[in-house]
């Protein structure tokens, strides 16, 4: 069987037909988070410590404490299981001839397991911390003395941080050098071959790096995500807390960087979040999380499962549409759909990426990336029910529950007295990636089918009766996005705006209508809106009927 009729067969397994199309937009963040699950037991005091890397098979953890107060104020130590499966051994300090009287911290071991990178402030450096490595000869041998990695990498300043790549090629570091963007910046110095000499460090550049503070970057395995913390230095607008975990991606290790999104509030608290690091088989983040810059008692150290994200067009289900999707994609480097065999990807849509979602067919999957759901079934009352459990919204005017809607019932607009409002917010633009989906049915020019109360339009129809959003990028520049398409005849259409953090789009019944690119959008705490403006002016009241709300923190395909 070639490549491309694997999908083709497991397609006709679910009654779908298609014509092969790869011109599949770039998303941003197509995985999401597990709920987080305290590891207190391995890190007893996350303000202090973490885990810096483990080794390429997993049965080491390698960890930077003041615990034991052993050699420095600063050491180097490590954990060791028999297997994977296995609870993790006591911390075993790396000894005097790792550690020194200084500080050792944030170490990264190499592939083979037989190289340890770290920063230190010991004498004879080049600045205050400098990236030392050290070797061993096997993964039994006594680490030696370490090494300076020399001017090429350190600096006057502050290095740390260094995260090797899996091939051995890319050095990434956080610097606090003259010539950077911001407080500390990530840098990357690169060799031909691992028996070449390192290049001059080169900086990540102003896609990666702010004026506020890039620190801590951890790199996954197959070098396509790089996370980091803005913990050191000004925060970045647009996080949860005090500090926040972002992450950039590329498409290929030739590919460069792409902006930096943040990893959202399942992660990133209303305080602190710092110290990531990727399992070598890319399946949990490991970070600290605490309220209190200076209070042990308020940090705890955390595991948050990467989940692949299988519901690609936000419909609720995972059935021969996604299939559709991976066989469209087949053989392409679209992240959305490279779901296997980890949710991180392997750099291709392939037979990985169906065994992974064959797992979720035909199941009752519970979407973490789904916000709000507001299915509008309801038969009496003034309150549409939002099915995530967390923002219901109260009918204004009146009510009127339609039985047959789209799917299942609907809610009937008149275009006089009804709109619905939730009675908290559901989210703020500026924060991230997410889309708004909803049936329609009906409609008139002028007239709106999602807003944020003093907000914006989000969804509605122009003075032509087209699809259009209102959502757009501060300053008198700043357009409104509108399509071709047209809702005004009495058919159901699926319709969404979609934002991935930096593309603006417009979907209607599985197809982009309209798309441009926005440096940001502006931020908002209003109220989310169904069926009318968002100062629910009586002129912009919806008329006909409106089915399946749903929000998601993400980017959903067409």
């Amino acid at each position: 069987m070639k490549p491309f009729e694997i999908p083709m067969f497991l397609a006709s397994l679910f009654g779908v037909c298609f014509v092969a199309s790869f011109d599949s937009p770039v998303v941003l963040a197509d995985f999401t988070f597990g709920t987080p699950v305290s590891l207190k037991s391995i890190i007893t005091n996350a303000l202090t410590e973490g885990i810096d890397a483990f080794s390429s098979d997993g049965l080491e953890m390698y960890i930077a404490s003041p615990r034991g107060g052993e050699y420095g104020a600063y050491d180097l130590w490590v954990l060791n299981r028999a297997s994977t499966d296995d609870d993790w051994g006591p911390a075993v300090n790396l000894g005097s001839t790792v550690n020194s009287s200084q500080d050792e911290v944030t170490s990264s071991i190499s592939t083979n397991g037989l190289t340890l990178y770290f920063a230190s402030n010991r004498p004879g450096g080049y600045g205050d911390l400098d990236i030392y490595m050290t070797t061993r000869a096997t993964h039994s041998s006594p680490w030696g003395q370490p090494v300076n990695m020399g001017s090429r990498i350190n600096s006057s300043g502050s290095d740390r941080s260094p995260r090797m790549s899996s091939d051995g090629l890319e050095l990434y570091f956080t610097s606090y050098r003259s010539g950077g963007y911001g407080y500390h910046d990530i840098y990357v110095s690169r060799r031909a071959t691992t028996n070449d000499p390192w290049g001059e460090a080169a900086n990540l550049g102003p896609v990666v790096n702010s004026t506020y503070g890039e620190n801590m970057p951890c790199l996954s395995r197959d070098g396509r995500l790089l996370v980091f913390s803005d913990r050191l230095g000004s925060f970045r607008p647009g996080g949860y807390g005090n500090a926040d975990l972002w992450m950039t991606r590329r498409a290929s290790l030739s590919d460069p960087w792409q902006a930096p999104v943040n990893l959202g509030p399942l992660v990133n608290g209303p305080g602190y979040a710092q110290n990531p690091c990727i399992s070598p088989d890319g399946r949990m983040l490991y970070f600290a999380s605490g309220s209190s810059d200076s209070d042990p008692a308020t940090w705890g150290y955390y595991q948050a499962p990467i989940l692949p994200v299988v519901d690609f067009n936000g419909d609720g289900k995972v059935d021969g549409e996604e299939v559709l999707a991976i066989a469209e994609n087949w053989d392409q480097n679209t992240s959305a759909y490279d779901i296997g065999p980890s949710a991180l990807g392997d750099g291709v849509v392939d037979v990985n990426d169906l065994i992974v979602l064959a797992d979720y067919i035909g199941t009752e999957w519970v979407d973490p990336t789904l916000l709000a759901h507001w299915a509008l079934d309801e038969v009496g009352g003034s309150v549409a029910i939002d099915w995530v459990g967390r923002h219901d919204a109260m009918v204004v005017g009146t009510v009127v529950w339609q039985p047959e809607g789209k799917i299942g019932g609907a809610l009937a607009f008149d275009g006089k007295t009804n709109f619905a409002r939730t009675m908290s917010p559901v989210l703020d633009p500026a924060k991230g990636p997410f889309s708004v989906i909803a049936w329609v049915k009906g409609g008139a020019p002028n007239k709106v089918i999602v807003s944020q109360s003093s907000g914006a339009d989000w969804l509605y129809l122009n003075q032509f009766g087209m699809l259009t959003t209102d959502l757009k990028a501060s300053g008198r520049d700043a357009k409104s996005l509108s399509s071709d398409a047209f809702v005004t005849d009495d058919q159901w259409h699926r319709v969404a705006l979609v934002w991935d953090g930096t593309n603006r789009a417009l979907q209607m019944d599985g197809v982009e209508v309209a798309r441009d690119t926005q440096p940001s959008l502006p931020a908002s705490g209003g109220s989310l809106q169904i069926g009318c403006g968002k100062n629910a002016a009586a002129s912009t009241l919806w008329t006909g009927l409106i089915d399946d709300v749903r929000v998601y923190n993400r980017a959903v395909e067409p």
